[in-house]
């Protein structure tokens, strides 16, 4: 039985913070240090059962006893402060990265990832003998460093799910057709880290796999069935296949909140199983319902505590300041794993540095910041909290251009974070003055930081009279029944277009270049550019624009005319330039720092974080 100080605890995810010898790193021991406060318990990320099948570079291994000393000290790290340690073990079959050399590729079919990736070897029973033999090792290995429970990946597309799926699995010997069948080896899987360890053993499972095909929930109730049969503690409910539906995998804003709670009831409420429950659990008012919804079972919380290591505290009354919110965007957790960076946050420029946070200011200097953007509101509180006196400049609303973001459908998630800066700028007490600064105003300040943000790029197009820009969403009544004509498709002309779509418009995106959504994070890129299409807009790549006449614009594409009719509106986004004016007429007058989009065009979080990193040095 896993007996925990509260049901909360923290989801694995991958953090990237391993060197190339998947050893625990000081990176490691902080971040969950931080997050291990007020959970009941933490998984830390997958661990690699051989260095042979990683997911990341720099994923932490569990393969070996030179791994002891280091999952001790994690282990220990966790459990200061009341939490149990739960070890997370996995082995990825096909979903191996292809990319890592000397990785091995297995799984119940000789088929590839539609998606992508190598092909696997379809395995015979000594390879799953000896896959068998690495979970068990891997069992014994986290019993000697002093985890108090295991977790069993058998869920996300995984190979232990990869002979569970009817879709993936097209065995015809005792390991394939049947539920009996396909439950097979991950039971003998189950079977042989029970009698390794006494330990109490969670197992992770896709309650459903969101692609025709591919596992629904009632398979999972007749596993689960077998489950408890074999006195596991909880079945861990969770969606999708990191292969065909990562935005169930990953949780992503793009999809509807509350289906893996719907499955982890209706799996509890048939099997008498022990759930947890998970899946953007990222409110205090959605974790205290829960609460009462899975009472006598566990909640798993992810990437709230990525963006809030506190947010757990919160929920429970612990801790009295507002909750960072996770936007559920995948931007910094996902993008910052993928770069090699390590894991980040959008929202929360310290994760991936917290072991080396910034000292208190020596001295106590005067500071105007101008500009009330996020990297200006992200300036400001950095500033106030290293000791600094802070006046924050904006004339007009707080938050800039990140207040269009949520008006784009999907993205509703993302209206939360700039009233939590206005919080805890009104928290701290930070002067804000409402007037356009210009240089008298600050001239006699010990320090400037600007964050004027950026401003349009508008192409010499003849003819380029009336048009909008990213501006429209904020229109209280978006246009209807238009042909529309989009100049640009990156980020901002994307988004325009699928708020558009749904109200019946016409649309054609051009692009001089040929990756549209190009400076999109890969999860909404893929599943915008996909409602995009099944919605009849029109991509022109290789498109350039030479002259607008009228409601017919001229254009050439691979060299060749081409000529746009009929065009009711045309929407300009060719890019943002900086808006770097001030920070030139302030140059020798007093010591000047230029961050955000004033600095160089980037994304919230570039704006976010380089915010943080230079008010960290002032």
């Amino acid at each position: 039985m896993l007996k925990l100080k509260n049901p909360y605890i923290f989801a694995p995810i991958k953090t990237g913070y391993s060197d190339r010898n998947g050893q625990v790193t000081k990176r490691h021991l902080v971040y969950y240090g931080k997050r291990s406060r007020h959970v009941g318990a933490v998984i830390p990320e997958p661990f690699y059962l051989e260095p042979s099948l990683r997911e990341i570079p720099t994923q932490m291994g569990i393969d070996g006893p030179d791994k002891i000393p280091g999952l001790r000290a994690l282990v220990g790290e966790i459990q200061a402060g009341g939490a149990k340690a739960i070890a997370h073990l996995n082995h990825p079959g096909r979903m191996a990265n292809p990319r890592i050399p000397g990785n091995k590729f297995y799984s119940a079919t000789g088929r590839a990832c539609e998606s992508g990736g190598a092909t696997p070897v379809a395995m015979e029973k000594d390879e799953m003998e000896e896959v068998i033999g690495l979970f068990a090792a891997g069992a014994r290995t986290a019993a000697a460093a002093g985890f108090d429970a295991l977790e069993l990946q058998l869920g996300h597309g995984y190979l232990l799910a990869q002979f569970l799926s009817p879709l993936v699995n097209d065995r015809d010997d005792q390991y394939g057709g049947d539920l009996a069948g396909r439950f097979r080896f991950p039971l003998e899987v189950v079977d042989a880290v029970r009698k390794a360890v006494d330990l109490p053993l969670i197992v992770r499972l896709s309650g459903a796999e969101m692609v025709p095909g591919g596992i629904e929930v009632e398979e999972t109730v007749a596993l689960v069935k077998e489950l408890v049969s074999r006195n596991i503690a909880a079945a861990h409910i969770s969606a999708g296949t990191v292969c065909s539906t990562p935005p169930w995998f990953f949780q992503h804003m793009f999809v509807p909140q509350g289906k893996t709670w719907d499955m982890a009831e209706r799996i509890h409420r048939e099997t008498t199983a022990t759930v947890v429950a998970v899946g953007r659990i990222d409110e205090i008012e959605t974790a205290r319902a829960l609460e009462k919804r899975f009472s006598g079972g566990y909640l798993a919380v992810g990437r709230a505590l990525v963006a809030d290591p506190d947010f757990v505290g919160k929920v429970l009354g612990e801790v009295d300041t507002p909750v960072r919110p996770c936007l559920a965007c995948a931007e910094g957790c996902l993008g910052g794993v993928k770069s090699g960076l390590g894991l980040r946050c959008l929202v929360n420029p310290e994760v991936g540095t917290e072991h080396v946070l910034p000292e208190p200011s020596s001295h106590r200097l005067k500071v105007a910041v101008v500009g009330g953007g996020l990297a200006g509101m992200q300036a400001a509180i950095t500033l106030y909290d290293r000791g600094h006196e802070v006046d924050l400049y904006e004339k007009g609303e707080l938050g800039g251009q990140f207040n269009l973001a949520p008006l784009t459908p999907h993205k509703r998630s993302m209206a939360r974070l700039v009233p939590y800066f206005r919080e805890e700028l009104a928290r701290r007490s930070i002067r804000l003055v409402r007037k356009q600064a210009v240089a008298a105003d600050v001239a006699g300040r010990d320090a400037v930081v600007i964050a004027t943000g950026s401003k349009p790029h508008i192409p010499s197009i003849p003819g380029l009279l009336e048009f909008r820009g990213a501006d429209i969403l904020a229109d209280e009544e978006l246009p209807r029944d238009q042909n529309v004509l989009i100049v640009g498709g990156g980020l901002i002309g994307v988004d325009v277009a699928t708020a558009l779509v749904p109200l019946g418009n016409r649309i054609t995106i051009v692009k001089r270049t040929t990756d549209f959504g190009e400076d999109m994070e890969m999860i909404a890129k893929n599943l915008s550019l996909k409602i995009l299409a099944e919605n009849g807009v029109r991509f022109s790549d290789r498109t350039h624009i030479l002259r607008i006449n009228e409601r017919t614009v001229e254009a050439l594409r691979d060299d060749e005319p081409v000529s746009f009719e009929d065009v009711d509106l045309v929407v300009v986004s060719t890019g943002m330039k900086s808006d770097d004016d001030l920070a030139n007429r302030l140059i020798g007058a007093v010591p000047t720092y230029v961050v955000g989009d004033a600095r160089q065009v980037g994304n919230a979080e570039d704006a976010i974080s380089d915010a943080y990193r230079t008010c960290s040095r002032i």
